[in-house]
């Protein structure tokens, strides 16, 4: 049996991901929302298809484009999955069992596991990754921010079981999506007034691969465990290079 919780998905060329994500919620979201920018591919075709209803916006950064797409589904419970994610039959059962438990002015967090390089990522800050997916609209929502946008609410509990996150389609499609990442918090830091320091475009990037490969146990994680820390580095090393060039692109 279905309950009235509606799936919101926001896509943009996800067609290679969109039916993983919307199958995994069909049989226990009484809708599926699906709210488009524009993909040039069969993103929306295959979300139709699936029983999903499709509307269109122009992107407007993540919180706001989250925030819109929640306002337009049909039941207030809304359960939110980027389209690389699925709900595990762990979750779907666990929410089954304690819905009518569930207090509207709680929202619900839970762990987030994620597949990269052929396996399963327990650690290197990527595990349990905690993410609240799961919340009545009356009390709680997504923010303003146009990037790294989490749920507001009063009120937070953790459920158990986790999402599925097929993060990255390969290291190429890591590194792109690092240097758009980056790009989008270096303005967001340049807007806010951050300056850029040598010091730190130096020392940031070191200091997070041994976060992510010692502290964090990395190291645990094999060989995918260590390019995952160099890749985070990395990212910090592009995001402090990008607020150098906005600062002269802005002088000039």
């Amino acid at each position: 049996m279905k309950l009235p919780i509606t799936l919101v998905v926001i896509t943009l060329n996800e067609a290679h991901n969109i039916e993983r994500c919307l199958q995994s919620a069909s049989e226990l979201c009484a809708e599926m929302l699906v709210v488009d920018s524009q993909s040039e591919d069969k993103t929306c075709e295959i979300a139709q298809r699936l029983g999903a209803r499709v509307l269109q916006k122009s992107w407007m950064g993540f919180g706001p484009q989250k925030r819109w797409a929640t306002e337009q589904a049909q039941n207030d419970w809304i359960l939110s999955l980027d389209a690389d994610e699925t709900l595990s039959p762990e979750l779907e059962q666990e929410i089954r069992t304690k819905f009518k438990q569930l207090q509207k002015e709680i929202a619900y967090e839970m762990p987030r596991k994620s597949f990269h390089l052929g396996r399963w990522i327990g650690h290197g800050g990527w595990y349990p990754d905690y993410q609240t997916r799961f919340f009545h609209r009356q009390f709680s929502n997504w923010p303003d921010a146009s990037i790294h946008e989490r749920v507001q609410s009063q009120r937070l509990e953790k459920l158990e079981s986790p999402i599925l996150h097929y993060v990255f389609k390969n290291l190429s499609d890591q590194v792109r999506t690092n240097d758009r990442y980056s790009g989008l918090l270096a303005e967001k830091d340049f807007k806010s007034g951050k300056s850029f320091s040598m010091i730190k475009l130096i020392l940031k990037p070191w200091s997070k691969f041994f976060e992510c490969y010692f502290l964090k146990l990395g190291l645990l994680d094999g060989l995918p465990g260590f390019l995952i820390a160099v890749s985070a580095s990395y990212s910090i090393f592009l995001r402090w290079a990008k607020i150098w060039e906005l600062e002269r692109r802005n002088d000039n």
